[in-house]
Formats: structure tokens, sequence, C-alpha cells
């Protein structure tokens, strides 16, 4: 096999990155079509942009065959989609396409890392776990159709505070965030949001006090794909009335939602988060599939019990 050469994945890589993305879980999945499979979800090109330093390439000859990236939230951790042309599978390219992401996660200092696989897959069970990662709980990533709501909870959009406000509001989400996991924060991915446009972050208020947040992707090219609001993170302040304010914060995702005139609303959850599942349930979001959190070292992390996180790390 001629040589693999892993380097930076570049802009103009994204265009064929994403098509390795269609052809590869499609084909892993025995869909029809796997050149098209989730063609309106980019996860590759938002990721990428977000950060560049966590976005890897693979090339043969001169041509893309694989990529992945990874994501810094703070002490926390993640990578994918990890993704190899299917021809050049079983080469080692996944292989080598991992190690940049484990020396970029000790640079960046991360405490809990991770990532969303296949719980089925022996194969890839078995990639990760040379790589310190070790299968924990279920993640179900869920839907529910989008219904029209009367006045909720007082919630706000990140987009409509101005720049002063803007940079209040994301101390308020890592004061929520840290308060859960010692260095967590998700600053990036509400400033991607509004910089990409790929939707906004709602905030959930309890008087002047921000007790929740949710950066939420609308419809296609964003992370969410057509027609489909997705809380890709969502998080609520610890304390006594979590649940309630969870609870909160769905409804005013799904108000959201509405607003821009989407039917469906996705999240996913981490089945450790036990009420934050069973919350959801009870809301009408239905499990659309599954798959294991795999976890740097066999370590919880902030998927326990008392956590309401809304995440998938897929």
């Amino acid at each position: 096999m001629a040589e693999v050469t892993i380097r930076q994945l570049r802009e103009d890589d994204v265009p064929a990155a994403r098509r390795i993305f269609s052809l590869a879980f499609g084909t892993f999945l025995g869909v029809p079509e796997p050149e098209n499979f989730w063609s309106d979800i980019d996860y590759i090109g938002t990721r990428s942009k977000a950060d560049p330093s966590g976005a890897f390439a693979a090339e043969v000859e001169g041509n893309l065959v694989g990529s992945n990236i990874a994501t810094n939230w703070g002490s926390v951790g993640f990578f994918g989609p990890l993704t190899v042309l299917p021809d050049y599978q079983e080469r080692g390219i996944g292989s080598r396409l991992m190690e940049p992401i484990v020396e970029l996660f000790s640079k960046w200092d991360v405490k809990h890392r991770g990532l969303f696989t296949f719980a089925h897959s022996p194969k890839h069970i078995g990639l990760y776990q040379k790589y310190g990662f070790w299968p924990r709980f279920l993640t179900a990533i869920m839907s529910k159709p989008v219904q029209p709501r009367g006045e909720q909870s007082q919630w706000s959009r990140y987009s409509e505070a101005n720049e002063g406000e803007q940079e209040s509001i994301l101390r308020a989400c890592h004061e929520i965030t840290d308060a859960i996991y010692d260095g967590f924060d998700v600053g990036r991915e509400l400033r991607a949001a509004q910089a990409q446009q790929l939707g906004d972050t709602v905030l959930l208020w309890d008087r002047d006090t921000l007790v929740g947040f949710g950066v939420c992707h609308c419809g296609p090219g964003t992370e969410a794909g057509t027609d489909t609001c997705l809380i890709k993170i969502g998080a609520i302040r610890p304390g006594s009335n979590a649940g309630q304010y969870f609870d909160q914060l769905l409804d005013a995702c799904e108000a959201f939602g509405n607003s821009r005139g989407l039917s469906r609303l996705a999240a996913g959850t981490n089945l450790a988060r036990e009420d934050s599942y069973l919350r959801m349930k009870a809301k009408g979001f239905r499990t659309d599939f599954q798959g294991v959190a795999m976890q740097g070292f066999n370590e919880p992390g902030y998927n326990r019990p008392d956590v309401y996180v809304i995440d998938d790390w897929r």
C-alpha cells in the first residue's frame, strides 16, 4: 500500500471529507445509496471551521481517504466522526488518524475524553480500546415532533444580546458547566452557532439568573439536518430545582424550533444521567437509535445521575 500521510484538514478538503463520511457510514449501515447517507448533515465543515487545529486528514498519493476531528470543551474533549473511505479500510488508517487526536488531548490538558460509537461493532470498540477508551453507558439519540406551545418559562436567544451582554452570558454558561465538571467549557459552541449561522442558543432564566442553556442547530448544512432542531449541547445549573429547569429548557428549545418552522426536535443524553433520560421520555422524546459512550481511563466524568446535560458526542 502507498504511504499514508496525516496532515491538518484544509477548508478545500471539506466537500470530499463529507462525501467520505456519507459513503463510510452508509456502507457500514447497509443503507441504499450510501453516498447520500446523511448528506444534509454537516459535522465536518462546522467542527473544522470552529477549531481548525483539531481537524485531521489522511491522504494517499495526493487523494483524501479519511478524516477525524477533535472537539475542545475545556477540560472535556471528544472526537469524531472518524471516517475512512471503504476501499481503504482495514489498512490501519483509522489508527493513524487516532494518533494526532490523542496527542492533542494531552496538549489541551483534557481531563475527561471520549467518543460515541456503535455498541454492536467489536471492530470499532476494539480500535478505541487500544487508545485507552472504555465502553460505559449507552447514549440515546432521541427526537419528538415539535408542537406549538403557548407562553412558557422565561427564555431568550443568545443572538438577541449585544456584544457586552454576550460576554456576560458566556461567563454565566461557563459557570454552569464548570459547576457540573471542573473546567468544562462549551463557549466555543455558542460562538460557532452564531458565527456560522447554524442556529442559536436558547437561554433559560429564573428572574435575572441564567439557570440553563441549549445550543441549537437548525436545518440542513448543520449537525441537525433537514427540518430538524438539534440541541447539540445543553446544561442546567446544579441545584435542587435542576430537574424542573431541565423540563423548562426542553420546552424552550421546542418553542425555539417551532419559531424557526421546524417539525422535529432532536437531542441525545447518556443513560448514566438517568433522570435526564426519563424526563425526556416523559416529554415525548423517543429513541431513534443508540450507541455507546467510550470514555478515557474508564472514568465517568460528568455522566452521573445528578447531572442534567444534553449531548451525544457523535
